[in-house]
C-alpha cells in the first residue's frame, strides 16, 4: 500500500469508529488494529487521535457546506432556496450518516462552540446574506437577516440531528414540512411583530 492509500485507508477506518463510539472512546489501539496496522504507523501519519479527528471532521465539514453551498447558488425564489437547502442537509446525512454522527457527536447544535456549531454559523452567514437582500428589495428591515437567518438554519438543523434516528418520514416530505412551516410562517412576516398575549 502507498503512503496515500495508507492514509486514505486510516481515515476511512477513524472515520468508521468516531462515528461508532465518538472521540473519547476510540483509541489509537483501535484505530490500529482495525487498519491492521501498528499504532507507530498512526503516529507517523497523524500525529495521534487529535491529529486524525481533525482531518475527519474537516473534511465532513467541507462536504456539507459544499453541499449546502451549491444547493444557495442554484435558486433565485426564496422558496426555493429554502427547500434546495432543507433537501441538502437531509441529503447529506442520508448519504453521509457517519459523517453526521461526528460532526454532531461531540459538538450538539444547541453548544456556542465546537465544530457543528461553526459549521453551522458558517451557513447562517451565507443565509443571512440572501435573506438580506430578500428583505431589502420587500421594505423589511435588513439588519434583522441574522435573527432570521439563525432561526431557520437552526431549526432545519435540529430537525436533521431527530432525522438522524428517526428517519421517517422521508427525506422529501420531511424537507416538504419544513419548508411548510418556514414559508407559511414567512410569507405573511409582519413588518414590526409584536407578541399578543403577555406572560
Amino acid at each position: 500500500m502507498t503512503g496515500k492509500e495508507r492514509r486514505e485507508q486510516l481515515l476511512d477506518v477513524s472515520r468508521a469508529l468516531f462515528a461508532e463510539k465518538g472521540f473519547e472512546a476510540t483509541s489509537i489501539e483501535e484505530i490500529a488494529h482495525r487498519a491492521s496496522v501498528s499504532k507507530p504507523v498512526v503516529y507517523e501519519h497523524f500525529g495521534g487521535k487529535e491529529g486524525i479527528y481533525a482531518v475527519v471532521v474537516d473534511r465532513e465539514m467541507r462536504r456539507l457546506m459544499n453541499q449546502i453551498a451549491e444547493a444557495l447558488d442554484g435558486g433565485s425564489h426564496p422558496r426555493e432556496l429554502l427547500e434546495r437547502a432543507a433537501c441538502a442537509l437531509l441529503g447529506y446525512i442520508e448519504g453521509s450518516t457517519d459523517g453526521f454522527r461526528i460532526l454532531v457527536r461531540d459538538s450538539p447544535v444547541a453548544s456556542s462552540s465546537g465544530t457543528f456549531s461553526s459549521l453551522l454559523n458558517d451557513i447562517a452567514s451565507q443565509v443571512e446574506h440572501i435573506l438580506g437582500q430578500h428583505f431589502a428589495r420587500r421594505g423589511y428591515d435588513r439588519k434583522l437577516a441574522p435573527l432570521y437567518a439563525q432561526a431557520l438554519v437552526g431549526m432545519v438543523a435540529l430537525t436533521g440531528q431527530w432525522w438522524l434516528e428517526a428517519r421517517r418520514p422521508k427525506k422529501d416530505e420531511v424537507a416538504a414540512h419544513l419548508v411548510n412551516l418556514a414559508w407559511n410562517g414567512l410569507s405573511a412576516m409582519d413588518h414590526k411583530p409584536k407578541l399578543r398575549s403577555r406572560w
